[in-house]
């Protein structure tokens, strides 16, 4: 049976789980930004169950780049915590296959590399925090022209846990300098959303030599007025996790995100 596709627009207003419905019968492949508003969105890391727990305890020694909000159950392709009827086999848009710590794959569905030993991590992404910004009038630059946000490698020491360890990835938003003060407080509601910003001002001071040459991401103008505002960055765990080179380890595609039926309200206790 033919699946009829439906494009980013068609899915505007729809709820998680039928974003989710859409995903999973292959009728949309595209990026998840701006779709099931209110609702969080979820960067996945999955990997053998005998790497899991040292790299739970690497999330839980960075939290700021690697907030935890689910984990499933080893080769339980569930995850209940976040949505009733979520399969994570076929419920994210595209996904990565990495083997080795070499990108193996991508693919839309996940179901033929599932193995009974595989453990899903889910991880909060930026956009619960942008969402926030730009409700308070706070302009997001890559969101305004189209782009994927800058990503830079720091200088930042991660705290490392077996063989997971490194240093931090970061994003830059460019900030105007009356409405940082605002853009922390506002941030820093969502810890499951990698929380305040982590630096302010000189790139330099975190180990950037150059805003306009980001290491992943689009750069974006940074005007008259504005002050660049960084945060840990999700594409942190994945940087990790290859260079951990796990015989198979599987992330998200960059942007494309799971979608879960929990609010991304600042008060939300997720269990996981």
């Amino acid at each position: 049976m033919t699946t009829t596709a439906v494009s980013h627009s068609d899915l505007i207003g729809a709820s998680a789980a039928d974003v989710r419905a859409a995903i999973r019968s292959g009728a949309y492949t595209g990026h998840t930004a701006g779709l099931a508003a209110g609702k969080l969105q979820c960067n996945l890391a999955i990997l053998p169950e005998q790497y899991a727990l040292d790299f739970l305890r690497f999330c839980l020694r960075n939290p700021k780049p690697c907030p935890i909000v689910g984990v499933g159950d080893s080769g339980d392709a569930k995850l209940p915590t976040l949505g009733r009827d979520i399969d994570i086999r076929t419920d994210v848009a595209r996904y990565r296959v990495f083997r080795g710590g070499t990108l193996s794959e991508e693919v839309t569905d996940i179901s033929d590399v599932w193995t009974a030993d595989l453990v899903t991590v889910a991880l909060g992404c930026s956009f619960t925090f942008e969402n926030a910004l730009v409700r308070h009038g706070i302009p997001v630059r890559h969101l305004e022209t189209g782009r994927n946000v800058p990503m830079f490698k720091s200088n930042i020491d991660l705290v490392p846990a077996g063989r997971f360890g490194g240093q931090m990835v970061v994003t830059m938003r460019p900030i105007p300098a009356e409405q940082v003060d605002a853009t922390r407080e506002i941030s820093r509601r969502y810890p499951q959303a990698h929380g305040a910003p982590i630096a302010v001002g000189d790139p330099a001071t975190i180990g950037i030599s150059d805003l306009s040459a980001p290491d992943w991401g689009d750069a974006v103008e940074i005007k008259d007025g504005e002050i660049p505002v960084y945060w840990a960055c999700g594409v942190t765990p994945q940087n990790v996790l290859l260079d951990a080179a796990l015989p198979i380890c599987i992330t998200h595609s960059p942007g494309h995100m799971l979608i879960a039926d929990v609010a991304e309200d600042a008060e939300t206790t997720i269990l996981i």
